[in-house]
């Protein structure tokens, strides 16, 4: 699906209190930033993206033309705490966009609000119709898609890296994104969660296509193979993209699943053996590149660090993709080599 979509934006966080949830907001403002005004949040929140906080009509005023819900929540609804708000702010001039798996043309209130101003409510996470059941068949082209240790840890952001890495050395490359935010910053992609289980494989086909054999589709991942509620649409992306390499994205220092502490993050061996053994299902070839480790809360010196004893103990390039420099190098030359 390609978007239009009304900007610049207002970023919308809710009440959120865990940044993880906020990754919507967070991957705009990093990816799109001439496209972000500023962020408007509830009582309560605790997430800042650092934007100048705007209300709606101030937004407007600066020239927002939509504000976006920034929050990809556990189970991607809108509670009825920010009806008010939201309702606010097509009240203030703005059209809604939002990837929940609620819709908001779903919610009579905003529906009829929107209806009364003229404003339009904008859903981007919904799939195209028609999609096929996979069918594992080979397709040409070359395909590198990102493997995480849990969810909201760099997946997006290491595909849009490693795409944009891959541009920068004249290589023929595409992001092709599979989530929400990924969708509102390149424009087009398949929302694989909302996909129905049966067709996800299909889905995954369909947003790698053949291509010319010297090209790269950069997917972005989702979920995590032993995450024990969204392994399921880790799955069906390894095998519908049927990539020739993976990157497996690893938080350091995080020890419990987010939203499921119940569940240990798995190591970064047992990680790369289970998408090795997995994805050769249906990707002979399939081989990890290396490691890509979100560092945000080490400081400079402990990240170069941790890097490097990584690197030592698994054998493979390990870099930040945020931080750059020499490992991130080596790692775009494991990519493509």
């Amino acid at each position: 699906m390609n978007v239009v979509l009304p900007q610049p934006y207002l970023l919308f966080l809710g009440d959120t209190t865990e940044p993880g949830y906020a990754k919507t907001a967070f991957g705009l403002r990093d990816w799109a930033p001439e496209r972000c005004i500023g962020e408007f949040s509830l009582p309560g929140a605790t997430v800042t993206t650092g934007l100048p906080f705007l209300s709606p009509a101030q937004a407007r005023n600066s020239g927002a033309q939509a504000m976006v819900i920034g929050v990809a929540n556990a189970g991607g609804f809108i509670p009825p705490a920010w009806i008010a708000a939201l309702v606010e702010a097509l009240e203030s001039g703005l059209d809604l966009v939002a990837g929940m798996h609620a819709r908001l043309r779903d919610i009579a209130l905003l529906r009829e609000t929107a209806a009364r101003l003229g404003r339009r409510l904008i859903d981007v996470r919904v799939p195209p119709e028609g999609i096929p059941v996979g069918t594992g068949k080979r397709r040409t082209g070359k395909r590198l898609l990102t493997i995480g240790t849990d969810c909201a840890l760099g997946k997006k952001y290491t595909a849009l890296s490693l795409a944009r890495a891959f541009q920068s050395r004249g290589v023929d490359a595409t992001f092709r994104a599979t989530g929400q935010t990924g969708i509102l910053i390149a424009g087009g992609g398949i929302p694989m969660d909302a996909v129905v289980a049966d067709f996800a494989a299909g889905a995954a086909e369909l947003l790698t296509p053949d291509a010319p054999a010297a090209h790269w589709d950069v997917v972005e991942g989702q979920g995590a193979l032993h995450h024990p509620a969204y392994a399921g649409v880790s799955l069906a992306l390894l095998h519908g993209s049927q990539p020739d390499v993976i990157v497996v994205c690893h938080e350091p220092g995080r020890e419990r699943v987010l939203g499921h502490p119940d569940y240990p993050v798995p190591g970064l061996r047992d990680t790369i053996e289970l998408a090795l053994r997995l994805g050769s299902r249906t990707s002979p070839r399939i081989r990890c590149a290396g490691i890509s480790l979100n560092t945000g809360k080490l400081d400079a010196d402990e990240a170069a660090r941790v890097i490097a004893s990584e690197s030592d103990r698994l054998g493979l390039p390990v870099a930040d993709p945020m931080r750059g420099g020499e490992a991130f190098d080596r790692l775009v030359d494991a990519c493509l080599s």
